[in-house]
């Protein structure tokens, strides 16, 4: 009889509908931590290792022909004092405010442009938009290198027609860095716009159909349907576009070399030579993970700025 009272107690406390969950077989979980393990141990080795051994080298007066002498933050003091160092993250955040807000707002529309085709032109439209992207950068700066000559480039020719005098793009302070975020834009475009395509396409019609019956225009309905919707997408864009641009290394490199005095010295290229010219790599390494910081703090300050949220649909 107490075995039955306890069972029926049971039965009373469990709600009605409620399903209780399978419990985990342990076999699963040494599935899973197999699938998983590739992964971890090539991530360990080349991402982990490496950034903790950077961490401990950075404390270091180190090279690779003399015993390596412990200076503490030594190395973070140059970097910081370095005037040169802290113009080149200005440099490289004012290039990223430049380069990602365009890349976002000509991949919308033209993702906006591309949903409305139909399947043919979509295709046409879409393999067209996305070739830059499998372009190297390489091959890319040299074009526009050809692009912004001076005397023989494209640029200036067109420009001619009209009456206006050869600019020297790349060979002016005023105008070099200006210059680099268009192909930066350009390389960045065609990814940018598949993503926000594939976004578009994930809302409802459902949606637009009801604020259309409300009398909705277009711009109600993509500032008050299209936009909040997007905003997972949008923010990974704007994350990973960010990081991306002030990174941006094969542009400079290729392009002006870092000059004309020192206009287009990004982060990436300025660490790069001191790397390469410097004996004692303590700079280069507190440079590298002092923007390594800066990206990591970027970072928080978007995802804080734009709150993302779980698709509304699931």
């Amino acid at each position: 009889m107490a075995v039955l009272t306890q069972r029926r107690r049971g039965v009373q406390q469990e709600r009605p509908g409620a399903r209780r969950r399978p419990a985990p077989h342990r076999k699963d979980n040494k599935i899973a931590f197999a699938m998983l393990a590739p992964a971890l141990i090539l991530l360990s080795i080349f991402v982990i290792w490496p950034l903790i051994y950077a961490w401990v080298v950075s404390f270091y007066q180190w090279n690779f022909y003399q015993e390596s002498v412990f200076i503490g933050l030594r190395n973070f003091q140059i970097v910081l004092n370095d005037a040169t160092f802290r113009e080149s993250i200005v440099r490289g955040l004012t290039f990223a405010l430049i380069v990602v807000p365009v890349i976002l707002l000509v991949a919308f529309l033209f993702a906006s442009l591309v949903k409305t085709m139909g399947r043919r032109m979509a295709t046409v439209l879409k393999v067209s938009i996305y070739i830059p992207t499998v372009i190297s950068g390489v091959i890319a700066s040299i074009v526009f290198v050809l692009v912004y000559e001076y005397r023989q480039g494209i640029l200036n020719y067109l420009l001619g027609l009209v009456g206006v005098s050869d600019v020297a793009w790349l060979g002016s302070a005023r105008t070099a860095l200006y210059a680099l975020t268009v192909p930066a834009i350009w390389l960045g475009l065609g990814l940018a716009s598949l993503i926000m395509l594939a976004g578009l396409l994930d809302i409802p019609e459902s949606y637009y159909e009801s604020a259309e019956l409300e009398g909705a225009n277009w711009f109600q309905r993509t500032f008050f349907i299209t936009i909040p919707l997007m905003k997972n997408i949008i923010l990974y864009l704007l994350v990973t576009g960010f990081v991306a641009a002030i990174q941006q290394y094969e542009l400079p490199l290729i392009m002006t070399g870092g000059g004309p005095t020192q206009s287009t010295l990004l982060p990436n290229l300025l660490i790069f030579q001191r790397f390469t010219g410097d004996l004692y790599v303590g700079y280069s390494i507190a440079a590298a993970l002092l923007l390594f910081l800066v990206l990591g703090s970027l970072s928080a300050v978007i995802f804080r700025l734009i709150n993302s949220e779980k698709a509304v649909d699931g």
